[in-house]
């Protein structure tokens, strides 16, 4: 079987300002890393503020099993599918973090023949956004210990420092450390750790600014930490934000690539969504929407998680209104669900179906709260058997939802045809009401209630008292009227990873939470979720390196 990168390496791409000038970006405005990525101006995106946005498209997916589902993948198929039947179609999705190409996936740019190019570039290193991000965030870190090391005139508590650093690498061996030991001259010793470059609030504020100033002000208000009277220091306290947005003004601008088909895609920002937002930048999104017909955008993981803070955090603060959802689900996975262990996927089990399709039922269920209509994209596996993809047919029917088998991992835009007819039916129906699942005005406790509830299933959430009492010192301190991100595994509706299926009545435990005040949400830590992950015990980074052409060999 021909290999992702050796489809992606054998296809033809186009000069870069030839896509921007498809989508109407003039050549002036297209700043070039090479001849087939771009980044696109500010001065030009701010020149489209009045244009009409177009119809904006979410990818999501059921629950994520090893077997894989293919989310990205789908949303590279759908948008080349949209072009392929005459709509002015454009793709945004993230940007892949290295920790995860190291360590468990080898590569995020989709698969088969749904791939944006250049892979390798986009999946290491790309135009360098995420090591700014590390940058400006690790600046504020120094400038944090710095201040300490002169005399601390901010009197700030060094045990209640809630400001870390961060690495775009999967490291447990970082996450808890003891800092500047070595004597007087390396400053105070104290306790700390290091994030995933992606969990970082600088990350969060990259994707959810609007422009530079926004950019700057919701940079200024991170909170670092707090004085001994719990008095909150910011990064302004610092004179921290200049310096910050300077490092990430090259970041802020969209990036511009291609898929295999020759259609445009901005691939911008990159959170987790397990443990952040994960969606692709406003910025993108927007630019994209006033260029395009359609958009179709992907949030990370299962809807539990992606879906719901797109909605909940994206759309409510950037003001987005999506048209459809597309849910990718996949045989295997189904199967997974229903109790099947990964060596025994490639057998046809229709019991085993049935178990499973109670998972992507409540996802269908879920995206019904937010009131948007939705399409199953079922991602094509050979192993799959028309009995199987009849079994989920028929049960998505009763849901009132049509499923879509789609091909595209093998034959491109030609096997999500009757998808992207759907969704462009689906766009123009007027069956849209979108709604937040919940009111800015309403209790933190209880946003967190809803959603453990209603998303998850759940019976309650549980917390110990200094964690209750957080949750009311952030109210007092003006910050009840923001959403909620959760940090919870991706692998289930619950805070355990091996409860697969649809588990209810279970409890979510939530271990910790932390503002992100320039982000302007709180993130709720339930159960076990890391921040900073590990890698597995045959990291993909074992299989990667160069051939004797000099060509990267091993990113799947």
């Amino acid at each position: 079987m021909t290999s992702d990168i050796e489809i992606a390496r054998a296809s033809t791409m186009k000069p870069i300002v030839d896509i921007a000038s498809n989508i109407g970006i003039p050549q002036d405005s297209v700043l070039n890393y090479g001849n087939y990525k771009a980044k696109i101006s500010l001065d030009f995106i701010k020149s489209l503020e009045q244009k009409p946005d177009g119809k904006l498209i979410l990818v999501t997916a059921m629950t994520p099993t090893p077997a894989g589902e293919g989310k990205t993948t789908t949303t590279v198929g759908l948008g080349d599918g949209l072009n392929a039947i005459g709509k002015k179609a454009i793709i945004c999705l993230r940007e892949p973090s290295l920790g995860p190409c190291f360590g468990m996936k080898g590569g995020a740019a989709g698969g088969g023949f749904s791939q944006v190019v250049p892979m390798e570039d986009i999946n290491l290193h790309f135009t360098g956004d995420f090591h700014a991000v590390g940058a400006a965030h690790n600046l504020l870190s120094a400038l944090i210990d710095n201040h300490i090391y002169w005399g601390n005139k901010l009197g700030i508590d060094v045990r209640r420092i809630t400001w870390k650093r961060v690495l775009d690498m999967n490291d447990r061996s970082l996450r808890e450390i003891v800092s500047s030991l070595g004597g007087p001259g390396n400053g105070y010793p104290r306790e700390t750790g290091f994030d995933i470059t992606v969990a970082s609030e600088v990350m969060a504020i990259l994707c959810l600014a609007t422009d530079l100033e926004d950019l700057e002000r919701r940079l200024a208000n991170i909170v670092i930490g707090y004085t001994r009277e719990k008095r909150a220091i910011f990064a302004k306290d610092l004179n921290a934000h200049g310096a910050m947005t300077v490092l990430l003004k090259d970041a802020f601008m969209p990036n511009l690539v291609q898929t295999l088909e020759n259609n445009p895609a901005f691939v911008h920002g990159g959170p987790f969504a397990n443990i952040a937002h994960g969606c692709n930048t406003v910025l993108a999104t927007k630019t994209a929407l006033k260029l395009g017909e359609y958009v179709v955008t992907e949030a990370g993981f299962g809807a539990d998680l992606g879906a719901e803070k797109f909605f909940n955090i994206k759309c409510r603060k950037a003001k987005l209104t999506p048209s459809v959802a597309v849910i990718v689900a996949t045989i295997r996975a189904l199967k997974m669900h229903g109790g099947v262990s990964k060596d025994k996927l490639g057998k046809e089990n229709l019991k085993a179906v049935e178990a499973g399709l109670v998972n992507l039922g409540r996802h269908i269920r879920n995206i019904g709260q937010f009131g948007i209509p939705a399409v199953v994209a079922v991602n094509n596996f050979t192993t799959d058997t028309q009995a199987e993809f009849k079994l989920v047919q028929k049960y998505c029917s009763e849901l009132g939802v049509e499923a879509i088998l789609c091909t595209h991992w093998e034959n491109g835009s030609k096997g999500t045809g009757d998808l992207a007819k759907k969704v462009v039916e689906l766009s123009e129906s007027g069956a849209q009401q979108f709604r937040n699942l919940y009111e800015d005005s309403i209790p933190l406790w209880e946003k967190v209630n809803i959603i453990a509830k209603s998303i998850y299933g759940a019976s309650e959430i549980v917390a110990d008292k200094i964690v209750r009492e957080q949750f009311k010192m952030y109210e007092s301190e003006g910050y009840g009227n923001f959403p909620i991100c959760m940090a919870k595994t991706q692998y289930s509706f619950s805070t355990d990873p091996n409860l697969k299926g649809a588990p209810s009545g279970h409890v979510v435990p939530i271990r910790e939470i932390r503002l992100s005040a320039g982000a302007e949400f709180i993130v709720v830590v339930t159960g076990e979720i890391m921040t900073m992950p590990g890698l597995p015990i045959q990291p993909a980074a074992s299989s990667i390196k160069l051939d004797n052409n000099g060509e990267v060999v091993g990113l799947f």
